[in-house]
């Protein structure tokens, strides 16, 4: 199997964080496709999601979303022994907490995923199965 990537997104600060959150809006996540390596600090998720930075938005992509220097991952309503659950993204939202950004990922069904870290580092990369 090779991966091709197709497409990458850094994203430094909260306006970058607002690309990759426009791109993965309505994104399709398995919940056994979600991992947060504490001792690398890196929350990784792998989701399916529709083409819309180009002209075929029903073309649907799998990409990696990376979070790195994340100090602490906490869910809320999402059941993590559900190894069959598919969740769908909303939104990507960043806050600014004291001397720390909460970067908030928001699920349909009310579900989230908070991740504490001192800066923001995040990269959004596209890739295909061949």
């Amino acid at each position: 199997m090779i991966k091709r990537y197709l497409a990458k997104i850094l994203a430094k600060d909260r306006q970058g964080l607002q690309v990759i959150s426009a791109c993965c809006a309505g994104a399709k996540v398995k919940i056994t496709d979600i991992k947060y390596l504490p001792r690398n600090k890196i929350f990784l998720l792998s989701l399916e999601r529709l083409n819309k930075e180009s002209n075929n938005d029903s073309l649907k992509i799998n990409s990696i979303c990376k979070f790195e220097f994340v100090d602490s991952v906490k869910s809320k309503n999402i059941n993590q022994n559900d190894l069959n659950l598919v969740l769908e993204l909303f939104t990507i939202e960043v806050l600014k907490n004291k001397e720390n950004f909460e970067i908030n990922l928001i699920f349909s069904n009310n579900g989230y995923i908070t991740l504490l870290t001192e800066i923001v580092e995040a990269t959004l990369e596209d890739f295909i199965n061949d």
